[in-house]
């Protein structure tokens, strides 16, 4: 290794330990301060940070078409069709004639 690429590895070596020390004893503060930097960065993002701005564009709203379709009734349920062995419905009496 040449020693730039040694003294920048021993540069973060330094830098995160004393990362480290500080987490350690200041818990709490750095949480808090990690929760509300998150937040901005969150409500930025939302409200339109990141969107590129183009200063000769105007808006552009994409119409949509909403067709209603006329209600129709259902169709009728199928007829029920029984066994066509079944005897047809009869008095009894005549019921081979």
């Amino acid at each position: 290794m040449q020693p730039l690429e040694i003294k920048a590895l021993e540069l973060k070596a330094t830098v995160l330990k004393s990362l480290d020390e500080f987490i350690h004893e200041h818990a709490l503060a750095f949480f808090v301060v990690a929760i509300y930097l998150l937040l901005a960065l969150l409500v930025w993002v939302l409200c339109g940070g990141l969107r590129r701005k183009f200063p000769n564009q105007s808006n552009i709203c994409a119409g949509i078409g909403i067709v209603i379709q006329p209600h129709t009734p259902p169709l009728p349920p199928p007829p029920i069709i029984l066994n066509e062995y079944d005897p047809p419905d009869c008095d009894g009496d005549n019921y081979w004639e």
